[in-house]
């Protein structure tokens, strides 16, 4: 599916909005596939507890292992919100309304092989849901408000350009080999399909996610969406005074947390800050002790990153 070609009725009545479910999809993404290439923080803070979850529930591994192939995401994790600025209790609903038959039907088009046993059988609508489920309790929830702020914030930014260079200004850096062509069509990716012609009556929902990621969804034949990277993907939120974070935790402690956006030893923090080894590892107790940062072994070095709490406290406080 190449391109769509969409009607001016479609494209005057579509609309940005937030889908909590794009953010566990991602999450999905970076925990399931090349863990090298996604988002290190986030790998090293869920990645154990998500292999072990896997672990107790074969069903649940079985649609992680058969959601994925070659660029095809499964498409009941791209189902285009049904409402304005979904919960995702409102997103989990409508997958688990599809059922097994409709479940079972998108992993066989999703998968690399053939589905195993446990996915054949009654059920498999239950391991979805509570797969994507445990993605949003244990991964996205308690970071839910910051990355709306950001989402929300790349919608108001875009909606601006909307009134002043059109939809072609707009949508040419969603996401790779996405633009705007002549005659209603909008290019989704590079594949070889016939063109999809929209209804006159369709929604078009573009979403935002907060990973560097793109993918597209509908629910035939009326609700298509078109999801792509917020600009500076989950960046901190611009606000407070230049020295503001400083004041609030000290200056060398303010140091610290700003450089743990990605993991780094206490000897790389030191480099970068010129604090002593010690220091910086005092700095890193008090930190650690007030819930701004985590930390876990990597072999022969223990690495530190920032909570949700600390990106929370920098983005107000910088």
């Amino acid at each position: 599916m190449g391109t769509w070609q969409v009607p001016a009725s479609v494209l005057a009545n579509a609309r940005f909005d937030v889908s909590p479910m794009a953010e566990v999809a991602g999450a999905l993404g970076h925990l399931s596939r090349d863990r090298s290439r996604g988002e290190r923080a986030f790998v090293a803070a869920h990645a154990e507890a998500f292999d072990q979850m896997l672990a107790d529930h074969p069903g649940r591994a079985a649609v992680v292992d058969h959601h994925f192939r070659k660029g095809w995401l499964a498409d009941f994790l791209s189902l285009p919100p049904d409402r304005p600025s979904p919960t995702f209790a409102d997103e989990l609903a409508l997958v688990e309304s599809l059922g097994d038959k409709q479940i079972r039907a998108d992993l066989r088009e999703s998968s690399p092989s053939t589905l195993p046993r446990v996915l054949t059988r009654p059920g498999v609508a239950t391991h979805a849901v509570e797969l994507l489920d445990w993605l949003w309790t244990h991964t996205i929830a308690s970071d839910w408000p910051r990355r709306e702020r950001i989402l929300r914030a790349d919608i108001v930014a875009r909606t601006s350009r909307l009134a002043t260079h059109g939809w072609a200004g707009v949508l040419r850096d969603l996401g790779r080999n996405r633009e705007w062509l002549d005659g209603e069509e909008l290019r989704i990716n590079r594949a070889e399909y016939p063109t999809r012609r929209l209804d006159a009556d369709a929604q078009l929902t573009f979403i935002p996610v907060g990973w560097v990621a793109s993918w597209v969804g509908w629910a035939l034949p009326k609700r298509y969406a078109v999801y792509y990277p917020v600009t500076g993907a989950l960046a901190p939120l611009a606000g407070g005074s230049p020295d503001g974070l400083g004041r609030l935790v000290g200056p060398n402690r303010a140091r610290i947390l700003l450089e743990l956006a990605d993991p780094a030893s206490t000897t790389a923090l030191a480099a970068r800050t010129d604090l002593p080894l010690g220091a910086v590892g005092n700095h890193l107790k008090v930190l650690l002790d007030s819930g701004l940062v985590l930390r876990r072994r990597s072999g022969r070095e223990v690495l530190y990153w920032r909570t949700a709490l600390g990106d929370g406290l920098v983005a107000a406080g910088s």
